[in-house]
Order: C-alpha cells, then structure tokens, then sequence
C-alpha cells in the first residue's frame, strides 16, 4: 500500500503488487485537480494521423494548438513531407464573436490550390465546440468544390481525454478506408496498425515481413499515404501494434469487412518475436513458419551476445514506467527483465483491465501499478522505489530530472529507434548510458 497522500477518488487506480493480486479502476475520466499526465482530445487526434505525409493537415482553431502539436511526433516519410507543415486557421477573438466558418472555407480553398494534397484533415479544438462552427459542413462544400476528400476530425472537447482524441482520428480513417477498390497483389496481405514509423521503425519491420514472403497493404499511418489506406480492406490480417489509438480502427474493419485482427507489439525480443510468429499461425503456413523461424534464430543468435555486457553492467538497477499505451508497458517489463533491470513502477494512461491483469502477473511483488497517473504520484512512487531510471514521453522527463535519475525517451518524439531486433540494441544502450551516467553522482537525491 503507497505510503503517500493519494487522492480518494484515484485510490483504486494505484496498485501494489501483492501475492494475492488485486483489481485495478482504469477507463475514468482524469480525476479533476489530478494534473493527470495524459494530453487533450485534439492532440490525441493530431498524433494519430500526424504521420499521413501526402495529406493536408489544417487545424481549425487558435494558433496555440497548432504549435503545441507541430511535429508531435518521430514519424519519418520516404516522401512527401506536407504533414510536417501543421497549418492552422488561427482562430481570435472575433473569429470568436461572429464564427470562423468563413476563415476555415477560404483556408482550405487556398491550401488545396497551393498543396495539392491526396486529401485533407480538418481538426476541430475546443475552441470550435465553443462557439459551434459546422466544421463538418465546410469540409463537405469544399470537396465538393475542389474533388478532394476533406475529412473532418471532430477532436473537439474540455472533458474529454487524449483516448477520446484516436477515436475522432479513427473515425476519420474510417471514412477513407474502402473508397479504393484496387485488390492488391500477394498471397499473404497484411496491415500494421498503430506504428508510426518512429525513426524508421516501420521500415525495418516491413523488411521482416518482406523476408518471410508477406506484404503490407497499408500502415495506418507511419509513413501514410492516402491511397494505401483506401485500399486497406483489401488486407487478409491486421496487425494492431498500438491497441489504445487503433483499436476502433480494427474492430470497425473487421465488422465492415470481416478482416481479423492480432494485437502485436514490436519491443523487446520476446514480443517481436511473437508478433512474427502471430502472423504464420494465423496463414495456417508452414513456409512462413519456418522463414519467420529462421529470421528469429539469425536475429536473436547476433543480439543476445551484444546484450551480455548491458546485461551484467544494468544487474540489479530499477527502473518506473509511465507510457501511453498499456500494451507498450507490457513490452517494455519483458525488455527490461532480458537486461538485468527490475520493473518497480508502471503505469499508463489508456490501459484496460486485461492489460493491468497481465502486469500484475507479469511484475514482482511490491511493484507499483497505476492508471492514469500525475506529477506528485510518480514522484512519490519512483523515490520510494529507489528507481534508477524513468522510462517515459515528455511530461515525465522534468519528473525524472527533478528527482535526480536517468531518463529514457519512449514516446513518439524520439528520433532513435526502439521498436525490432536492432531497437532492442539501441534501448539497451540507452538505459545503460542514461542510468549508468557519471554525472547522477553529483546529484543530491
């Protein structure tokens, strides 16, 4: 049981691990006056089609927003750069007064005529759902009048959470995905769902796939293109590796068009791995099997001797865990164990009760699980711990440098790739420089 002040209505989504287990709360709304350390509807709209590079990206509302989510996230493109621009109609105070539908109808006129673009996303802020503008309305006026589908992202919303935000982003994709009618070549056709291509991340899982004969019709987004995912139905599986922003996404495909769906996660060996393995089981192919066999020996047969000295240098260090998807936290306790590092803290801000079931099974005992976390909890929890490093996004790296520990960068601003065999090198060279750094021993604790 914490030995720190929590506030009552988020006592039952702080856990320890004990032998006898216990129930977690999780899919509340943050708790008001928590600080909670998720981000709002829009952004979590933003992150999601972020990486659809031949698309146009226009944020309806103040200017703020479109610079808080500018190039949010790591997403490389091997071609078109447009959605890096993140433009946005700037709403003021008389926008405000007298309504920005004018405003947003001649920015998307004169955009399109500049840019282009396969198509366009128009992402409603707050701000919108103020004053009411019929976002929804223009975008239908101007495809109309331009030929280009305009989608719009009703991302709108106080109360709502960053959760709320990939639902609006799937809702939108769900609009795109089946407008092309094109059946794509191949025996065994996948989707990747849910990996945005972080550093390149998806490249390289798209040269296992390739290795073991499979080929991706769409990734939903990294590396996007419009014209992929309109053709997506025409997959066999979809591989869903972030269950928290995508999972509407692949429950409406597979309802629409009866495509199944595998949740998968590229971190760590084990995980990576399986989600190799996922893909044999489900063709029911024993070439496939036995490619996917043969990469993981070659893979693995290079990574485990480059791990050893992380692994005796990182032995008996602890490290907490905050990250967006549940799932991801998952991976992340695996990857960990294989280097020597105990897990102390983990948490999340989208998990659902299976998730944090498998944690429990998953962490020692004594370990702190908790859903939907804040600044003063996680302060708490990681200097009770004893943690030597932080693993998180980027509202935890001032959590981590306040208290005087390591910090690893698991969110989707980083630039170094995490995610297949080769990110397993780099993330443990990582932990091991940030934890291991001669400079933590100036810091007063």
């Amino acid at each position: 049981m914490a030995t720190f002040n929590i506030l009552e209505e988020r006592r039952k989504q702080v856990l320890t691990k004990t032998a006898e287990g216990g129930e977690i709360a999780c899919g509340k709304q943050s708790t008001a006056g928590s600080v909670s350390q998720r981000a709002c509807v829009f952004c979590g709209s933003r992150v999601v089609l972020y990486p659809i590079a031949d698309a146009l990206h226009l944020i309806h509302g103040p200017v703020g927003c479109a610079a808080y989510t500018w190039d949010i996230r790591g997403s490389l493109s091997s071609g078109p750069q447009l959605h890096r621009l993140s433009f946005s109609t700037d709403l003021n105070e008389k926008d405000v007064v007298f309504g920005g539908e004018k405003k947003l109808y001649q920015s998307l006129i004169k955009l399109i005529e500049t840019y282009q673009p396969k198509a366009a996303f128009v992402y409603s802020t707050c701000i919108v759902g103020v004053i009411g503008d019929d976002v929804k309305a223009v975008c239908k006026k101007v495809e109309a009048e331009t030929g280009i589908t305009v989608l719009p992202v009703m991302s709108e919303g106080f109360s709502g959470t960053k959760k709320d935000g990939y639902k609006a982003a799937c809702d939108a994709l769900e609009a795109l995905v089946g407008t092309g009618n094109e059946r794509r070549n191949g025996k065994y056709t996948i989707n990747i769902l849910g990996d945005f291509n972080l550093a390149g991340e998806l490249w390289m899982l798209a040269g296992y796939y390739r290795k073991m004969g499979v080929d991706i019709v769409a990734s939903i987004t990294g590396d996007g293109r419009i014209d992929e995912i309109r053709h997506a139905h025409t997959a066999s599986l979809n591989l869903v590796q972030c269950s928290g922003s995508m999972m509407n996404l692949a429950k409406s495909m597979k309802e629409k068009y009866g495509i199944p769906f595998k949740k998968v996660s590229y971190f760590g060996i084990e995980d990576m791995s399986e989600a190799l393995y996922e893909v044999a089981r489900f063709f029911e192919s024993d070439e496939l099997m036995e490619k996917a066999r043969a990469l993981v020996r070659e893979e693995i047969g290079t990574l485990l001797p480059a791990l050893e000295k992380y692994r005796k240098a990182l032995k008996g260090k602890k490290a907490a865990i905050y990250v967006g998807g549940a799932f991801k936290a998952i991976s992340l306790v695996k990857a960990l164990r294989l280097i020597g590092v105990q897990t102390v803290v983990v948490g999340s801000q989208t998990g659902g009760p299976d998730d944090y079931a498998l944690l429990q099974k998953l962490c020692d005992e004594g370990t702190y699980i908790v859903d939907d976390s804040n600044p003063l909890e996680l302060s708490h929890m990681v200097q009770e711990t004893g943690a030597d490093i932080f693993i998180g996004g980027v509202k935890e790296r001032p959590i981590a440098y306040k208290i005087g520990i390591g910090f690893c960068d698991h969110n989707h601003e980083r630039k170094l790739a995490l995610a297949g065999y080769e990110g397993m090198i780099n993330f443990a060279e990582e932990v091991y420089a940030s934890a291991l750094s001669p400079v933590w021993k100036f810091i007063r604790k």
